[in-house]
């Protein structure tokens, strides 16, 4: 498969190889919402999956797609946050190693969750882009497979399982809003709406 080439498929291989690991979040009407929109407004709840973020579904996806020999070596990413958190407990739920770079300006609560998953954690850099260049570095030193947080066709796959999650309870939506950050989420979700519901 070549980079961003993913098809409605991707996405339901990625739910069929993450859905026992991951936490199927409620889809919920927010009557506020829906009466300051005045319309329905659903929320898909993935602040409750298991790592607090929908970036867990990216990351398992990728882990468990890897070769046997790319398991062996581990993975290394670099992430000020919940991407960090995703490959952390998807790496300790496969049982392979980790090692996440954060930036120096990373919070705290996160740099504790990396090491609760059992992930190897090394901070660098002022900002996140030091820190991604230095775990590509590392990546190529060590032998390790890089888990980019959303340029890979497996972690958008993984990511648009919320997509297919929500529409197949809730099919008929006239819009749905993502929020966009490297654009991942909103891809999977997309490609999952245009499957479902075009």
């Amino acid at each position: 498969m070549t980079l961003l080439q993913i098809s409605f498929q991707d996405i339901l291989k990625a739910h069929k190889r993450v859905r026992e690991e991951i936490l199927k979040t409620p889809l919920i009407q927010s009557k506020p919402l829906s009466q300051e929109a005045d319309s329905e407004v659903w929320l898909k709840l993935e602040c409750l999956q298991k790592t607090g973020s929908f970036k867990l579904r990216g990351a398992l996806n990728k882990i468990v797609s890897l070769s046997e020999a790319e398991l062996q070596a581990g993975v290394i990413t670099a992430s000020a946050g919940n991407h960090a958190m995703g490959v952390a407990y998807a790496a300790s739920l496969k049982g392979i190693s980790a090692l996440i770079v954060v930036p120096k300006t990373a919070p705290e609560t996160k740099k504790e969750g990396i090491k609760r998953y059992g992930a190897e954690l090394v901070v660098y850099g002022d900002n996140y882009d030091e820190a991604e260049a230095h775990a590509y570095q590392l990546a190529k030193e060590i032998g390790r497979t890089f888990v980019h947080a959303f340029e890979d066709n497996e972690i958008i796959a993984g990511q648009g399982t919320v997509g297919l999650e929500a529409l197949l309870e809730e099919p008929d939506f006239d819009a749905i809003v993502v929020p966009a950050g490297g654009g991942g989420l909103i891809c999977g979700i997309a490609i999952a709406a245009k499957a479902i519901n075009p």
